[in-house]
C-alpha cells in the first residue's frame, strides 16, 4: 500500500519530536522538501538534475557534468540537528551543511559524504578536501547499499558529529567551520549517477 505523502511527512516529524530529549528542544523539527516540489529550493543552472519522483528528491546525471552541481535550500541555518534518508545508486554525492551557495550551481563548505568507497567521510568542498574519514572497513558494515540510510548531522557552536544508521561516524570540532550556511544535495562530476533523498527534517537548537 503506498501511503500518501502528506501523511508520511506528518508522521516523519511527530517522530522526530518524539525522539528529542526536553532539555535538547529548540523549535519544532521542520520538513525541508514537501514531497511534491522543490518548493523551497534553488535548483542548478541545468533543471533535469534534481527532479522529484514519489515524494523522493533525485539527483542524477547523464555523465556529462563539468562541476559538481547542487540542490541548495533557500534559507541559511546555524544550529540545528538534520535528519534525511539517502538512498545511492551509485558513484558519489554529498549533503552539505552550514555551506555557501557561489552561484551557478556550485556549493562549498562542509559535506557528510553518501559515497562509494567513501561512506563516513567529512569533507570540505571547494576548501581543504578530506577532513576526517570513518574507517572504510567499519562503515561497509553500518551502510545499506542500494537501499536507503538514515542521516542525522547536528551542527552545535564548532561541533559537527555525524550518524549513518545509527552510527556515530564523525564527530568534530573545527574552529574553521562556518557559523552558518545553507544546506544543499550533491550530484558528482564522473559517471552517470543517481541519488535519492527523502523524510528531509530540520530542527533548529537553541
Amino acid at each position: 500500500m503506498r501511503i500518501p505523502t502528506t501523511i508520511r511527512l506528518a508522521a516523519v516529524l511527530a517522530t522526530a519530536l518524539a525522539t528529542q530529549a526536553p532539555a535538547a528542544l529548540g523549535h519544532e523539527p521542520v520538513a525541508l522538501f514537501n514531497g511534491k516540489d522543490l518548493s523551497g529550493w534553488v535548483t542548478p543552472p541545468d533543471k533535469s538534475l534534481f527532479t522529484v519522483e514519489n515524494g523522493e528528491i533525485v539527483g542524477r546525471t547523464k555523465g556529462d557534468l563539468k562541476k559538481n552541481q547542487f540542490l541548495a535550500s533557500e534559507k541559511k541555518y546555524k544550529d540545528f540537528t538534520l535528519k534525511a534518508k539517502v538512498k545511492l545508486r551509485n558513484h558519489n554525492s554529498g549533503i552539505q551543511v552550514r555551506s555557501e551557495a557561489k552561484g551557478d550551481g556550485v556549493v562549498t563548505g562542509p559535506q557528510a559524504d553518501a559515497a562509494e568507497g567513501y561512506w563516513g567521510l567529512l569533507y570540505e568542498e571547494g576548501g581543504r578536501g578530506i577532513l576526517e574519514q570513518y574507517p572504510p572497513a567499519e562503515a561497509e558494515k553500518i551502510v545499506k547499499k542500494g537501499d536507503w540510510n538514515d542521516f542525522v548531522i547536528t551542527f552545535k557552536g564548532k561541533r559537527l558529529t555525524i550518524e549513518i544508521n545509527g552510527t556515530k561516524v564523525i564527530d568534530r570540532t573545527d574552529e574553521k567551520f562556518p557559523d552558518e550556511g545553507i544546506v544543499a544535495f550533491q550530484v558528482h562530476t564522473g559517471p552517470a549517477m543517481e541519488v535519492r533523498f527523502k523524510d528531509v527534517v530540520i530542527q533548529e537548537l537553541h
